[in-house]
């Protein structure tokens, strides 16, 4: 059965996959211009957005969520070259976490964050990024009970991963 407030008690118990280790921004995930666009049409003038560089520690973690892809990444993400991300306070909240989740309406959030925390490996598989803090996962040990707690399918992950990497710039399919 789908848990529509699993992330709104993780928000308001904290801390979530929505907040990063402050210092360590720059290997959060990028924001394509598409998803930016998605994002102000629907919180305009919200701001909550940083242009970062690419430094060699975020190439490095894109060579690892796109293993196979390093020519495209380095295309994509060269190095000293930027790309926008989200914004998070000085804690390392994203400035779109409010106190019951995220603001931004579902169907504009980022692509990785409507993802997480499953990603697609190399081979087309299904995988879950392990997150110590992710209520979610705490919750539900099986991927079987965290897809309907999350009340995303298989084909709906496999769909977000596809638009995801063509809002990059990818193929749709990493075999592609």
């Amino acid at each position: 059965m789908s848990d529509p407030f699993v992330c709104a008690r993780c928000a308001a118990k904290g801390p979530t996959c929505c907040e990063l280790t402050p210092g360590c921004e720059e290997v959060c995930f990028p924001v394509s211009d598409y998803e930016r666009e998605r994002i102000l049409e629907c919180v305009p003038d919200s701001g909550g957005f940083v242009l970062q560089v690419n430094t060699p520690v975020f190439i490095e973690n894109m060579f690892t969520l796109f293993p196979g892809q390093r020519r495209k990444v380095k295309e994509l993400f060269p190095p000293g070259g930027t790309h926008y991300r989200l914004e998070v306070d000085f804690g390392g909240k994203c400035l779109f976490l409010g106190s019951k989740g995220c603001i931004i309406p579902k169907k504009a959030r980022p692509l990785y964050c409507r993802l997480f925390p499953f990603w697609m490996d190399a081979n087309g598989r299904i995988t879950l990024l392990e997150v110590i803090t992710c209520l979610a996962q705490q919750e539900n040990k099986t991927p079987g009970k965290l897809f309907k707690a999350l009340g995303i399918t298989q084909s709906e992950v496999r769909e977000l991963h596809s638009q995801l990497r063509v809002a990059w710039g990818f193929y749709p399919h990493a075999d592609d």
